[in-house]
């Protein structure tokens, strides 16, 4: 299975956390996750800016079913719902996430842009 076919949706956010676009697959139509992000980009914003830490570069937030994967890249957040596999989120996988670009998701039929 391919990275891209792993992802259930999308959320891109701008450098100051705030969401810009949404991509929603039908096996995910719940956006519930996205609010997590949101929750945990301010929460990075805070401790960064408090504590003096390096540059965030990502982040993998594990659910039941699914794990988040948070990246920065240079111009926003791309959050990315993955789908659970037998291959665990690796370092090449989050190459590959730094360098993907979103808008591709627009011309796949299996997603819908908000």
């Amino acid at each position: 299975m391919s990275y891209l076919d792993r992802i259930l949706g999308a959320a891109v956010f701008d450098l100051t956390g705030l969401p810009k676009d949404y991509y929603i697959s039908a096996e995910s139509a719940d956006i519930s996750w996205v609010q997590s992000i949101f929750q945990a980009l301010g929460l990075q914003a805070l401790l960064t800016s408090s504590f003096q830490l390096k540059e965030f570069r990502h982040a993998v937030i594990h659910g039941a079913h699914c794990h988040a994967i948070v990246i920065r890249q240079a111009n926003c957040y791309l959050a990315l719902l993955i789908r659970q596999g037998e291959t665990p989120v690796s370092e090449d996988w989050i190459q590959w996430a730094v360098s993907f670009d979103p808008a591709l998701l627009a011309d796949d039929p299996r997603f819908n842009s908000t």
